[in-house]
This record gives structure tokens, C-alpha cells and sequence, in this order.
């Protein structure tokens, strides 16, 4: 069952343009894989000069961790935003295979693998096209349950 942009929206804070991801297309415990097409999208609003660099990836990904993260919370019978608000705290070992993400044809798919879950989140990702790796790396998400 294809988990789609609506459901997305009412479970993790991104909304208009600014949500990125068009629905996941699996998810386990440990793993997602969702599909975005915005990079395409004149309007992304992560584009600067008409461009959308291969760095926002990790916006892509962070996205499709916080997907993830409400998924495994309303499985387990929780509120999906009882973790409270996540925010980037680092980015590591970035490997970036293209320049930029607005002239790939394809649609990007943004898989994430959960590493550790305790006051802050850890994943690995993959952005990659036709089974092209365009970039690749670890996300740390700092989880603030005051924010909200």
C-alpha cells in the first residue's frame, strides 16, 4: 500500500512546496523508500538561481526520516509528533555523485536506513535515480519535544 503526500502532510510539519516527497513507497521498522519528483518543480523553493544543488538532498532525505519516524510512532499506537519538532544537527560522510538535482529526468528515490533512535535520531540515506547514486551520507536529527 502506497503511503501518499496527503498522509505525509498531516504527519510531519512540511507543507505547500515545501514538502518534497510525492509517497513511500515501502517502509519496515528500520527502513523507508519514498518517491519525490519536486526536484523538477520550478517552484522548489530550495532552488537558488534557477538551480537546485545536489547538497539539498539531505533535505530530501531528513524529510523522508521524519516520514519514517511518524510511520514506526502510529504503528506503535503513539502520536506521530509526541517525539516534538526534529531539526538537522550534522551531516556525515556526504558523498555526492552529480552537481545538481534539477536537470536528473527521472523521479528520486530517497530511501533511509534508522542506525539509532534515542533522544536523537541517526540514519543513513541514498538519493538515487535509475539506480544512479546521486549522493549519499548520515543524518543526525536532534529531536526537540519542547517545540511543540
Amino acid at each position: 500500500m502506497l503511503i501518499g503526500r496527503q498522509w505525509i502532510s498531516n504527519h510531519i510539519p512540511h507543507q505547500g512546496n515545501m514538502l518534497l516527497l510525492d509517497y513511500v513507497e515501502r517502509w519496515d521498522d528500520e527502513q523507508i523508500l519514498c518517491v519525490a519528483s519536486s526536484h523538477r518543480s520550478a517552484s522548489n523553493p530550495l532552488r537558488v538561481g534557477g538551480r537546485l544543488g545536489v547538497v539539498c538532498g539531505v533535505e530530501y532525505a531528513a524529510q523522508a526520516m521524519a516520514v519514517h519516524d511518524a510511520l514506526v510512532r502510529v504503528q506503535g499506537g503513539d502520536e506521530p509528533h509526541s517525539a516534538g519538532a526534529g531539526y538537522i544537527a550534522s551531516v556525515r560522510e556526504l558523498r555526492t555523485e552529480a552537481m545538481r538535482l534539477d536537470d536528473i529526468e527521472g523521479d528520486l528515490a530517497v530511501s533511509a536506513t534508522k542506525l539509532a533512535a534515542y533522544s536523537s535520531l541517526l540514519y543513513s540515506f541514498v538519493i538515487s535515480t535509475d539506480r544512479r547514486v546521486l549522493a549519499k551520507g548520515r543524518v543526525t536529527i536532534f529531536v526537540d519535544s519542547d517545540a511543540l
